[in-house]
C-alpha cells in the first residue's frame, strides 16, 4: 500500500495551486498518494477532481470577517468537520498533513496534531494567515516564501524556499522588442477597480505609446462591460477573457503585467520575470496583498500603487513610464527573476520525503532525497 499525505488546500487559487504543485513534485519523487480536504464552494470543488487527486469535501465555513456569530458558526462547522476528517485519518493512516492555509484546513490541521501526524505549513504569504498563525507552535515544518515569515514558525523549523508553482512556470529571458503588451490579471473573480480604471488609464496610455497591445483577465461574467470601456476608451488592439487557459504564457509574452498582489500571482510573475504594476487589494486579511508588494518592490521587481491612490491619471503615468524606458524594464525583468523560486515545489517534496521518511519512487533511489537537496531563498 501506498504512503498516504493530506493536503489542506481550498477557497481561492492562492491556496489551490500551491497545494496542487506540492502534491505534483511529491507523487513525481515518491511512492505515495496525495488526499486533498476542502469545501463544495471553493476552486479546490473543480481543479482539483480535474487534476485527478481524490478530494474529501467538508462542511467547514469561515470564522473571521463577520463578527463573533459568523466566528461561532465557523466554530461549530470546524467540529462538525472532524468526524469525516477522523475516517479519513483512520482508512488512510497518513504520513503527514501539507497544510496551504484557509479555513477549510483548520480540521484535519488540528486532528494532525491532536494525533501526532507532523503537520507541513505551506505559506506562501508576507503575513501568515489565521489558520496557520493559530496552529504556528504545532507545526513540524513551515516552508514559507520569505526569511521575514520564518519567526511566525520558530526560526529551527521554517525553511524559506519559496512559493510552489504550478506547472509550466520556469524562468524566461526578457528581450524588449518593438511591441507594447499589457496583460491586465484580476483573478478568477476579477478585480473591479482594475476592471472599471485600466480601460480608460490604457486609453491614455494608447496615445502616448505605439503598438500597445492589452490581454485583459476580467472575471466571470465581466467581459462585455470591460470590453465596452476600452471601447469607449478607444483602445483598439485589446482582447478581454473571462479567464486564462495558460497564464503562463501569457505573462512571457507581456511587456508589463498589471495585477493584483496574491502571493501566487507575484510568485508566477517573478519566476517567468517580467515587469509588473502590482495594485493590492486593500481588504485582504492582514494587508497581506500590500505586504507581498512591497517586499518584490524592496528588491526592484516591481511598482505598486495602492488603490486608494490608483487613479486613471495615475495608472496611465505608471504605465507610460515602464513601457516608455526598456532599460527600466529590462532591469525590472532582471530583478524579477532574482526574486523567483522556480523550483520551490520539488525542493518542499524533497525535504517532506527526507522528513517524514516518504517511500522513494524505484528510479529516484540511489540519492539522499531523490532530487536536489532544497536550498533556501534569503
Amino acid at each position: 500500500m501506498k504512503d498516504t499525505v493530506f493536503v489542506c488546500a481550498g477557497g481561492t487559487g492562492g491556496h489551490v495551486f500551491p497545494g496542487l504543485a506540492v502534491a505534483d513534485a511529491l507523487t513525481s519523487v515518491a511512492d505515495v498518494e496525495c488526499r486533498f480536504f476542502g469545501t463544495a464552494r471553493g476552486l479546490e470543488s473543480r481543479v482539483v477532481p480535474e487534476r485527478g487527486y481524490p478530494l474529501e469535501l467538508l462542511p467547514v465555513s469561515p470564522m473571521k470577517g463577520g463578527g463573533p456569530v459568523r466566528f461561532a458558526k465557523g466554530a461549530l462547522s470546524v467540529v462538525a468537520s472532524l468526524g469525516a476528517v477522523a475516517a479519513e485519518f483512520r482508512k488512510y493512516k497518513p504520513k503527514a498533513v501539507v497544510s496551504v492555509g484557509g479555513y477549510s484546513a483548520g480540521p484535519a490541521s488540528v486532528f494532525a496534531v491532536a494525533t501526532g501526524v507532523p503537520l507541513l505549513v505551506i505559506e506562501p504569504n508576507a503575513v501568515p494567515g489565521f489558520t496557520h498563525r493559530a496552529l504556528a507552535r504545532f507545526t513540524t515544518r513551515a516552508y514559507v516564501a520569505w526569511d521575514e515569515v520564518k519567526a511566525t514558525f520558530g526560526g529551527d523549523r521554517a525553511r524559506a524556499f519559496g512559493v510552489p508553482l504550478r506547472r509550466g512556470f520556469v524562468p524566461r529571458t526578457y528581450e524588449p522588442g518593438p511591441s507594447r503588451k499589457v496583460l491586465v490579471l484580476g483573478g478568477s473573480l476579477g478585480a473591479q477597480a482594475l476592471n472599471e480604471r485600466l480601460p480608460p488609464a490604457l486609453g491614455k496610455v494608447a496615445k502616448d505609446v505605439s503598438g500597445l497591445s492589452v490581454v485583459h483577465q476580467t472575471g466571470r461574467d465581466k467581459e462585455p462591460l470591460v470590453r465596452a470601456l476600452y471601447d469607449r476608451a478607444g483602445v483598439a488592439n485589446v482582447r478581454c477573457v473571462d479567464f486564462l487557459d495558460d497564464v503562463a504564457q501569457e505573462i512571457a509574452s507581456s511587456d508589463l503585467v498589471v495585477a493584483r498582489a496574491g502571493a501566487v500571482t507575484v510568485a508566477e510573475i517573478a519566476c517567468l520575470g517580467r515587469p509588473s504594476l502590482l495594485v493590492p487589494f486593500p481588504y485582504a486579511a492582514d494587508d497581506h496583498q500590500l505586504k507581498n508588494a512591497l517586499l518584490y518592490e524592496g528588491r526592484g521587481a516591481c511598482r505598486v500603487v495602492a488603490q486608494d491612490r490608483a487613479t486613471v491619471d495615475r495608472l496611465s503615468s505608471e504605465i507610460t513610464r515602464v513601457l516608455a524606458d526598456p532599460e527600466l524594464r529590462s532591469n525590472m525583468a532582471r530583478a524579477a527573476q532574482r526574486a523567483g523560486r522556480p523550483d520551490a515545489a520539488i525542493e518542499v517534496a524533497c525535504d517532506v520525503v527526507e522528513l517524514c521518511g516518504l517511500t522513494l519512487r524505484s528510479q529516484e533511489r540511489g540519492s539522499t532525497t531523490g532530487a536536489r537537496r532544497p536550498r533556501e531563498v534569503h
